[in-house]
């Protein structure tokens, strides 16, 4: 997965726009739903039953992501995998994404080059039959990339925060706290003596926790999981992207219910399966007694506390990601 941009060759000032569209726009697959792709000045997706779900999020150079630490195909990887979980959270299938991105001018191509091989191959890998459907190319000088994803409900109801009831149970799919241990691992031993991101640093991080360290800059979330949850009746359901106890506290206030997690279900280190952020997994309810589908697992129960997250009843705090709270002001 990982890959590193090709070393030299033209910058984006130097190629302009129209060229810099003509080499990455070939690299991208259009997808299934794609009834007109890039090249007018919108595409046409299909909407099987009139509806569709629509999500966007941006990653900037410092408080998301830091570029002596990820490579670009990873960026464009972890792009599309940020996306295609808030897709798949609503219970929709991801049928295209529309990519706009700001670079500073002197960006080598190669750098966008690599970063649209990582979109089209994580859409492979994590939402087959999903595409790239258009976008914008401008100049910044700071590397900021928007992704707006869409979705088909196939005839389905979306599957919303606010629909847990008291004596559901709580289910989780994905890895819990694999991002943040990655990302921990990258602060403390990834940087140089001022404490700024360091590239040679970080490769000898990855060299001894390649595992974690790919679960924070290009993770595997189960985006598929989304329509099994659907189909098996989730009462309600959202993407962990800020942290379980964090997510689990926006069902809660949603629903007007508390979610209690089981201790023993969550591993032997509770703050990080509680805090850590960015593993994108999907967190969900289901009625007493239905079948939880793989690969969810069972990880607590829903109880009468509004608005509360409980481990065995006692009360959790809410620690998680917050991109105002959590940046040093660093880029790297």
């Amino acid at each position: 997965m990982e890959r590193a941009a090709r070393p030299g060759g033209p910058t984006i000032a130097e190629l302009g726009e129209s060229a810099v569209l003509a080499r990455i726009l070939p690299r991208l697959a259009p997808g299934d739903a794609t009834l007109l792709g890039a090249g007018d000045d919108a595409a046409v997706v299909a909407a099987a039953d009139g509806r569709f779900v629509v999500t966007t999020d941006m990653l900037v150079h410092g408080p998301d992501f830091r570029l002596a630490w990820s490579t670009p195909f990873e960026l464009g990887w972890k792009a599309a995998a940020t996306n295609l979980t808030d897709v798949a959270a609503m219970g929709a299938r991801p049928t295209g994404l529309v990519v706009a991105v700001a670079a500073p001018p002197a960006t080598p191509v190669a750098v966008l080059e690599e970063f649209a091989d990582g979109l089209r191959e994580g859409l492979a890998a994590l939402a087959p039959g999903a595409g790239v459907v258009g976008g914008d190319l401008s100049a910044s000088s700071v590397l900021t990339i928007a992704v707006t994803a869409f979705g088909d409900l196939e005839g389905r109801a979306p599957v919303l925060r606010s629909g847990a009831r008291v004596g559901d149970v709580v289910a989780h799919a994905g890895a819990r706290g694999a991002a943040a241990r990655g990302l921990a691992l990258l602060f403390a031993e990834g940087t140089d003596a001022a404490g700024e991101p360091d590239a040679a640093r970080a490769r000898e991080v990855r060299a001894r926790h390649p595992e974690l360290v790919r679960a924070q800059v290009a993770p595997e979330p189960p985006v598929a999981a989304g329509v099994v949850a659907a189909v098996a009746g989730a009462t309600s359901m959202l993407d962990v992207s800020d942290g379980l106890a964090r997510d689990a506290r926006r069902i809660a206030e949603a629903s007007g219910v508390g979610i209690d997690f089981h201790a023993s279900a969550l591993g032997p280190d509770l703050r990080v399966a509680l805090a850590g952020a960015e593993d994108h997994g999907l967190l969900a309810t289901f009625e007493a007694g239905a079948r939880v589908p793989e690969p969810f697992e069972v990880v607590g129960r829903v109880v009468d506390a509004p608005g509360q997250v409980l481990v065995d009843g006692e009360r959790a705090g809410s620690d998680g990601w917050d991109p105002y709270a959590g940046w040093d002001g660093r880029s790297g």
